[in-house]
């Protein structure tokens, strides 16, 4: 008899857990959740099922509001917990990623590849044709589309317009890593190997497939992607999930796992255009020193990140399934520029008071 109450009471608590199609309820917590690609649904999740700290919410929202924040966002397992504008931003307002949208080309480039137009290991001159650079046909060989994608070509990175008689040699490709923008030539390898625009082309194959907004601007200097602070998520969720989106594998889940590791031996905290946590060492732009410890001390070792000029952020964290995004002003008007600084590591502070 008392074994067949335990077993009733088993059958009892399977029942009140499954849906009346016999399906087992979503669990907010565990269960990955993607937006639809139309509309402004979004799933949320509280502070307090989360079990984080509600008293430590307002000294992170006076931080980013002292900070020049305009939008911040946190998503656990693709549901929202946090979704904060400030000074006039709205949901709907389209805002500047800067280098942060470099992993958007890595993306788009992983998926030509993903389809045969391309491979990696190819010469970029087998795309851009012969003599794009301004240097010796020999060393100009070198560079293939890896390089590009590691900040590893050898070409010169103190001038930041793209043109032929700026692209001048310092080293050998793959033996220098130096920030800059000669990764826009992707975008140009992507359109040739394509045969269409690369906006055209990333639209098709990466933006419409997971509802993101947003348009690029190919300036005479810059090549920046604007779009809204929810786009920037869905963008961090598909990172999160391998490069998948719901039941669609966008780009190869091995491609977004080499994106996110130690692309070459120079600078360990560098992968396909993402900056990688949690390494030994790590390099910055405009600098060849080689810093010892990790990029941001107090955020989570396994966090991969996009990272642009005025302090805009995409934080992705794998191990606590969240994904964290920051547009805005910089947040030290007297330093613009892109480099990690005491900014991350006050951010984390403040986020950690409350997540942990």
């Amino acid at each position: 008899m008392k074994y067949i109450s335990i077993l009733l009471l088993v059958l009892l608590s399977f029942i009140s857990c499954s849906k009346e199609d016999g399906s087992t309820p979503a669990n907010p917590k565990r269960d990955m959740y993607f937006p639809e690609n139309s509309g402004t649904a979004w799933e949320t999740i509280s502070v307090s099922e989360l079990g984080w700290n509600q008293d430590a919410i307002q000294s992170l929202k006076d931080f980013l509001i002292r900070k020049n924040t305009k939008s911040f966002m946190i998503l656990v397992n693709g549901r929202v917990v946090m979704e904060e504008y400030f000074n006039g931003h709205t949901s709907g307002t389209e805002w500047e990623w800067n280098s942060a949208g470099k992993t958007l080309v890595a993306t788009t480039t992983g998926i030509a590849w993903q389809e045969g137009l391309l491979n990696i290991s190819d010469k970029s001159s087998d795309y851009l044709g012969t003599g794009w650079t301004n240097m010796p046909l020999e060393k100009e060989n070198l560079i293939t589309i890896k390089h590009l994608l590691t900040m590893t070509s050898g070409i010169d990175d103190s001038r930041q317009l793209v043109i032929k008689p700026n692209l001048t040699y310092v080293a050998d490709a793959g033996t220098r890593w130096a920030y800059g923008n000669v990764f826009q030539k992707l975008t140009d390898i992507v359109a040739e190997a394509a045969g269409k625009d690369f906006e055209d082309y990333f639209s098709e194959k990466l933006k419409n497939k997971i509802g993101m907004d947003g348009y690029w601007n190919f300036g005479p200097v810059f090549t920046i992607y604007h779009s809204t602070t929810r786009s920037m998520a869905r963008f961090g969720l598909l990172a999160l999930n391998g490069g998948k989106w719901k039941s669609e594998q966008i780009v190869n889940t091995s491609f977004f796992t080499e994106s996110t590791s130690t692309s070459q031996n120079i600078n360990p905290a560098y992968g396909y255009l993402w900056w990688l946590n949690g390494k030994s060492k790590y390099m910055l732009p405009n600098e060849q020193t080689v810093y010892d410890g990790v990029l941001i001390p107090n955020a989570p070792a396994d966090m991969y990140a996009a990272m642009g000029a005025f302090d805009q952020r995409l934080y992705v964290i794998p191990g606590k399934k969240m994904v964290i995004v920051r547009m805005g002003n910089a947040s030290d008007p007297s330093n613009p520029d892109f480099a990690v600084s005491g900014f991350d590591n006050e951010l984390w502070t403040r986020i950690n008071a409350v997540i942990n």
